[in-house]
This record gives C-alpha cells, structure tokens and sequence, in this order.
C-alpha cells in the first residue's frame, strides 16, 4: 500500500497535504476551500403561496449532487433562522426569504434569476 491511510476510525484525522505530503502540514500552504459547483444556467428563486396561506422560498435547477445541497440548505437556514427542506431536487425555504437567499446565493458564487412575483 505504500503508507497510505485506507481507513481510519480517529474522528480527528485529516488527509496529509498535498503540497508537502505530511500531516499536520509542515509547508503553510492554505487549505483549498471546496468550491461551488459549476452551474451553466442561473438558479432560479420563487415564492411559493401554499393552501393555507403561508409559502416557500424556492432554489430549483441547482446542478450539485444531493449532499451538497443539504449543505447549502443548512447554511441558508442558520443564517435565516427557519426551517425548510429538498424535495425533488428543489430546495425550499419556510417563509418568504427571497431577498436575504439571492444575497446569500451571491456572495457564494451562483448567479440568481427571479421568477414570479
């Protein structure tokens, strides 16, 4: 195997870096931040009026795998401080929220376009 770390139950352990090769890092180079993913078409962002009179903020056509939507929705719902959710592939948002989710969806690098009222 060569050294290489195939598993590891240390909830601590990190990958070596990849620049210098060791753990805890011995060059200082900065750790690489994950970075969106590449999106070829603007999100859109919608409210959603259910029956009973509240509504949904809604984020459709993320192109990202379900795991990094969980994390997005997670993040927008901390700094909100609501509930919401993914259905189907669209991420929704408790509450009408779309001018607070478009500044939060640009500073992380999407592009935004409203749809509806």
């Amino acid at each position: 195997m060569g050294g290489k770390v195939v598993w590891s139950s240390d909830p601590g352990w990190k990958p070596p870096c990849k620049a210098c090769g060791k753990t805890p890092c011995a060059c200082g180079a900065p750790a690489a931040a994950e970075p969106p993913p590449r999106q070829t078409e603007p999100l859109r962002l919608s409210f959603k009026r259910l029956a009973k009179g509240s509504g949904v903020t809604r984020i459709e056509r993320l192109a990202a795998n379900p795991r990094h939507k969980a994390g997005l929705l997670s993040r927008l719902k901390k700094r909100l401080g609501c509930g919401g959710s993914v259905r189907d592939g669209v991420l929704e948002i408790q509450g009408d929220h779309r001018d607070a989710v478009e500044a939060a969806l640009v500073t992380e690098g999407y592009t935004v376009k409203r749809v509806g009222g």
